[in-house]
């Protein structure tokens, strides 16, 4: 009964996460932890292989639609995948404690992330550096745009590996921020980028977690079953269902799961 009520939770985490370009860790770790009392190294393993398939299933929607970055995603990885090493290696020796408290401040912050992407307008031009551009699936429209700032979206590409490997998440929650605002690449792009990107920065953390025995099969296998289903039909709902509404809403959950992970963490 337990695996089938992973499935039903995954298919919902995987379609949001997918929107969000977050890969769902931000909500699948708290819900396993908080919800179904699984440790939460155990939730972190089974976590990154559910980003890898949401990542398998979204990111070849999105890549195949032209709308992802795939240099830009490349030169990035680089980056991405040694701060998920190092990420990997920091959490086998980091008391689980400790991790919920840095779980409940990462939400706080990705939080305060999608306010931002709410309300930044800015203007797309071509820079020289990584020029592209895509149609827009919405409307119709071609978006040329360039990369600004580079080697900040390096630096906070090692840091979103960090965060994948320790805190077992895509890197997406620190990827997409990061590109819409300091990069200044469209947010729709910035989405499918990251989503192209996820199943790479997590399988490299993966491997640190499978190597110290934390990817439990009966956990990890309808959670990724779940994930790739839901993250299968988030293409579907892309343009339909973000709204300022549905990112409020979103902003309400990641806050009420970080109050309750941080009083986890404080009663040990």
């Amino acid at each position: 009964m337990q695996e089938l009520e992973l499935f039903g939770i995954a298919v919902g985490v995987g379609a949001l996460g997918g929107m969000l370009g977050v890969g769902g860790g931000v909500f699948l770790i708290p819900i396993l932890t908080l919800l179904l009392h699984v440790p939460i190294k155990i939730a972190i393993g089974a976590s990154l292989v559910s980003v890898i398939a949401t990542s398998s299933a979204a990111g070849a929607a999105y890549v195949g639609h032209g709308v992802a970055h795939t240099k830009l995603a490349m030169v990035l990885e680089i980056a991405t995948a040694a701060g998920a090493l190092a990420g990997g290696l920091l959490a086998a020796i980091v008391p689980n404690r400790t991790l919920e408290g840095g779980f409940a401040l990462l939400l706080v912050g990705v939080s305060w992330a999608m306010g931002r992407l709410q309300v930044e307008r800015v203007a797309y031009e071509k820079t020289g550096v990584l020029d592209t551009s895509y149609v827009d699936p919405a409307s119709g429209r071609t978006v040329e745009y360039g990369v600004h700032r580079l080697p900040s979206g390096l630096l906070a590409s090692f840091a979103a590996g960090g965060f994948s490997g320790l805190l077992g998440i895509g890197g997406g929650v620190v990827k997409v921020p990061t590109m819409a605002l300091v990069m200044r690449i469209p947010l729709r792009a910035a989405i499918a980028t990251s989503n192209f990107m996820i199943g790479v920065t997590a399988s490299t953390s993966a491997l640190v977690y499978f190597g110290r025995g934390y990817l439990e099969p009966a956990v990890t296998v309808p959670t990724a079953l779940g994930i790739l289903v839901g993250a299968g039909l988030e293409p579907r709902l892309f343009g339909r269902v973000r709204s300022a509404f549905t990112k409020r809403l979103f902003q309400g959950l990641l806050l009420f799961f970080a109050f309750e992970m941080a009083y986890k963490a404080y009663r040990g």
